[in-house]
């Protein structure tokens, strides 16, 4: 479950990271951080002139990864 815990707290900052990119530069760790943004937004015409909500989306859905695994844990116990 920490593995992806952990995948969902990278979604976040990747989100995040994307969405600071286009309204400014993002100066640190923006290499690792903006794979998602660089290879995935700017290459698919669906998102052209959508780029900061896709990364925002990608933030909410890590968001939701963190709490569902946050929940399943407190099931199993």
């Amino acid at each position: 479950m920490k593995i992806i815990q952990f995948l969902g707290f990278f979604m976040i900052l990747q989100g995040v990271s994307g969405a600071i990119d286009h309204v400014a530069v993002q100066p640190l760790f923006g290499v690792f951080l903006n794979v998602y943004n660089r290879l995935v937004v700017q290459r698919v015409p669906f998102f052209e002139g959508y780029e900061v909500f896709a990364n925002l989306s990608l933030a909410i859905l890590g968001v939701v990864v963190v709490v569902a695994t946050e929940r399943i844990g407190r099931v199993r116990g």
